[in-house]
């Protein structure tokens, strides 16, 4: 698939301006961070599991996405640990422990994430993915804001060759639904990575649940929708 125009217009104008605009202010602020994620797009709350079901690269797929009690610091930072399981024709194809911190302003920093790719007998494939903040030049990116604006890039996060992904907010109130739920208002924001030019994504995020779909809509086949929370005392 050819490069769509826009979405080129979209990387030049993040390459050219700061690629996390807020990024210098909150470091000369000096943020106190926390592994307890209560930013309202995105909470985290300890024993919390999302439930997705949807299709990646073709085939039905589950995701479960689990709210770990764990923490862990990296790069200085105290993190929130995210199992996310990802089965394809049931069979667990992809473990991920993503880590993601909050500054004392309330913007969610993703700080790493430790993946492996497995076959449909169990045995590893790659951990390619793997990335930490502060491990030969990787630095942590903002996940989501703590106030998010419409048309301001933002880099996720940066690992040079491996983890560039960017996001831009653009939509505050598209209303989304979804198996678990009628939302009249949703987040939505667009995600891209030079690393794969001709791949993008939306997703959308509502407010004090977090985010109920994402979809490709440039590439190939990927979509997930949110089908149930499950809570754990």
């Amino acid at each position: 698939m050819s490069r769509s125009t826009w979405l080129a217009g979209a990387l030049i104008a993040t390459s050219c301006a700061s690629p996390t605009p807020s990024t210098a202010a909150i470091a000369n602020s000096a943020p106190i961070f926390s592994a307890n994620v209560t930013n309202p797009w995105f909470p985290l709350k300890p024993g919390t599991t999302f439930v997705y079901r949807g299709v990646k690269d073709g085939e039905a797929a589950v995701e479960h996405v689990r709210i770990s009690k764990e923490t862990k610091k990296i790069d200085g930072k105290p993190c929130r640990i995210v199992l996310d399981l990802l089965y394809l024709k049931g069979k667990l194809a992809e473990t991920t422990r993503d880590y993601y911190s909050q500054d004392s302003t309330g913007n969610v920093w993703y700080v790493g994430e430790d993946t492996a790719e497995l076959e449909p007998d169990g045995a590893m494939v790659t951990t390619e993915g793997t990335w930490h903040a502060g491990d030969s030049g990787a630095r942590a990116g903002i996940y989501i804001t703590a106030d998010p604006q419409v048309g301001q890039p933002v880099r996720q996060e940066y690992d040079p060759g491996h983890a560039e992904d960017y996001f831009m907010v653009i939509d505050m109130s598209a209303p989304v639904t979804v198996p678990y739920k009628a939302f009249p208002s949703a987040l939505v924001t667009k995600e891209w990575t030079p690393l794969e030019p001709d791949v993008l994504d939306h997703k959308y995020y509502v407010h004090g649940v977090g985010l109920v779909k994402e979809k490709t809509v440039h590439g190939e086949q990927e979509e997930f929708a949110l089908v149930k929370i499950l809570s754990q005392s």
